[in-house]
């Protein structure tokens, strides 16, 4: 009798020992998650492209050894601690893009700049061996000189009729950049122009919003939801009266699109 009550109680163990183990494995299935191992194969990670704000249009991308300075402005003493440029790009003359005095102290001997045209002929000829002076729709393929870098420039302009002085179509470029396996655009001064809106692709993305300069929050926000991307950056965004409502744009954004992750960086502190 004993050893059968042994056995009963052996046996009992063994079958809910069994089942408690398979509850451990097998969860019921409301709470098995299904993963797309697709999606996790190919979304492309952001954290390697190192993003530096100089100020208000003026900032830094780097990306392993490759260092990309955007708009270098303010004096030299603002990148006196930073690694020296790979490749300048400027978007446009006026003196928060371009300033002659910084360019040619933080350019290097083998920097090699990208600039519109109409920028290219205030910088002296001594500078221009290594220059790219590219209009709107043009490119320049760094891959051929050993950089993980293409870019491409596309136009930035104004659409309202008492900003169009501002910023006429042609002068100016925005860019798109290819770098590191990421699409990166920076729209330069910009209404929120078809040619933005029509991106595809695009990782990173860096947005002016300034009145009467370049366009609304509500525009900049409209646009970035046509073409999104998937990590926006409101930048350039001091007016002659202060500063646009960043934490509208975010909110306008992520209202109708929780997906887009929208980054805020303080673009003014070295003011």
């Amino acid at each position: 009798m004993k050893k059968s009550f042994q056995i009963l109680v052996l046996i009992t163990f063994i079958i809910f020992g069994c089942k408690s183990d398979k509850k451990d494995i097998a969860p019921p299935n409301d709470k098995i998650i299904e993963v797309d191992t697709t999606e996790i194969a190919t979304k492309k990670p952001l954290s390697d492209i190192i993003v530096k704000p100089i100020n208000h249009a003026s900032f830094i991308l780097e990306y392993e050894d490759i260092v990309v300075y955007i708009d270098p402005v303010g004096g030299p003493e603002l990148y006196k601690n930073e690694k020296p440029p790979s490749v300048i790009l400027v978007t446009d003359i006026h003196e928060d893009h371009f300033d002659l005095e910084t360019f040619k102290e933080v350019i290097t001997d083998t920097t090699q700049p990208i600039v519109p045209p109409d920028a290219a002929i205030k910088i002296p000829e001594a500078l221009l061996y290594n220059l790219f002076a590219v209009s709107n729709n043009q490119n320049v393929d760094y891959t051929k000189a050993g950089l993980d870098v293409v870019v491409y420039s596309i136009p930035m302009y104004n659409l309202r009729e008492e900003a169009l002085h501002f910023h006429p179509k042609g002068r100016g470029n925005g860019y798109v950049l290819e770098l590191g396996g990421k699409r990166i655009y920076i729209s330069g001064d910009t209404e929120d122009i078809p040619e933005m809106r029509n991106l595809k692709d695009i990782d990173i993305a860096f947005v002016c919003m300034n009145l009467p300069y370049t366009m609304t929050v509500e525009s900049a926000a409209s646009a970035v939801l046509d073409f999104k991307p998937r990590q926006v950056y409101p930048y350039h965004y001091r007016g002659p009266d202060g500063f646009s409502d960043v934490e509208k744009f975010k909110s306008l954004v992520n209202e109708a699109n929780k997906d887009i992750e929208v980054i805020q960086l303080d673009w003014y502190k070295n003011q």
